[in-house]
């Protein structure tokens, strides 16, 4: 169920109820806590510009999809590299960071599978300086 301020809708249930407070939940835990892996999906004017919303909007999908809860979701501003937009950092527990650019939904759900699952790097996607 997704939910917005411009679409009003109802409860009708206990059971409708619970189900919101458990998504309400399951985002609020995703951005809470320190845990194996963080992703930060930078949104600057210039990601969100180039669609970093969706990029986060993405992320928390496929990791609710796969659920995944060993991985902390946040956002932060602009790294300069306006022209490698949208973009995410991971950090994995050992503290490296992994800078992906040029972000579409192929791109988010490889990273998703190979890298957060996988615990492998997605090479091809990442952003040098």
């Amino acid at each position: 169920m997704k939910w917005s301020r411009d679409m009003e809708k109802k409860i009708k249930s206990i059971e409708e109820l619970q189900a919101l407070r458990d998504k309400v939940r399951s985002d609020v835990d995703l951005r809470s806590g320190e845990k194996q892996m963080r992703v930060v999906v930078h949104m600057g004017t210039c990601g969100i510009a180039t669609g970093a919303r969706d990029i986060l909007t993405q992320v928390i999908e496929e990791m609710q999809r796969e659920s995944i809860d060993t991985v902390t979701v946040r956002t932060s501003g602009c790294l300069g590299l306006c022209d490698q937009e949208p973009m995410l950092t991971l950090t994995d527990r050992a503290g490296n960071e992994y800078c992906y650019g040029k972000l579409d939904q192929k791109r988010v759900r490889k990273i998703v599978k190979q890298h957060i699952i996988g615990n492998e790097p997605v090479v091809e996607y990442m952003v040098t300086t």
